[in-house]
């Protein structure tokens, strides 16, 4: 199916470990769009992994980088774009996912994320004694968060990427046409 000429921006959503990434590069394969994420933007710009910009700057500074990185890609054409899994704590970045093309909450159970993360050391907010209750906890907070984003919500437990990008693509072609 790759080629599919799907209109607008796709933004993926979804806590650390959903996929946003696997899936948005699919994606961006299968529908002709580049693809972009909005973590690695942050990292090939500072020169830095995002641990480092946690330590010396801190979430606070960290989410003001992220925001105007996802402002920016938000406004290009025919992008899938992977976003942080904390980028929606922002009501802007909120409402440009919304305004600026159809958004995607790819959401997974805690045990499958705390799965897929347990052995990265790249997640500063999981370098805690207890990750796997550091991602209930988080997914609490930001659940309704992705949820009033999202134009569409995809299971990604159990499932292929190949399967989760052809049930992506049939969703999303039906949801184009209708907004036609």
């Amino acid at each position: 199916m790759p080629g599919m000429k799907l209109p607008g921006n796709f933004f993926l959503v979804g806590l650390m470990g959903a996929g946003k990434t696997t899936i948005g590069r699919a994606l961006a394969r299968a529908t002709d769009h580049a693809f972009y994420d909005s973590d690695h933007e942050i990292e090939a710009r500072t020169g830095v992994k995002i641990p480092v910009i946690f330590e010396v700057e801190g979430e606070a500074g960290f989410r003001a980088r992220e925001a105007s990185v996802i402002a920016e890609l938000t406004e290009m054409r025919d992008v899938v774009l992977a976003t942080g899994g904390g980028a929606v704590l922002n009501p802007d970045t909120r409402s440009l996912l919304k305004s600026r093309g159809l958004t995607i909450y790819l959401r997974a159970s805690v045990d499958d994320l705390y799965a897929r993360t347990m052995h990265d050391r790249n997640r500063p907010l999981l370098q805690t004694e207890n990750p796997r209750e550091k991602l209930r906890q988080l997914f609490e907070v930001r659940d309704p968060l992705y949820r009033e984003v999202a134009d569409l919500v995809i299971d990604t437990s159990k499932q292929t990427v190949q399967h989760l990008c052809q049930h992506l693509l049939r969703e999303l072609e039906l949801k184009t046409h209708a907004h036609r």
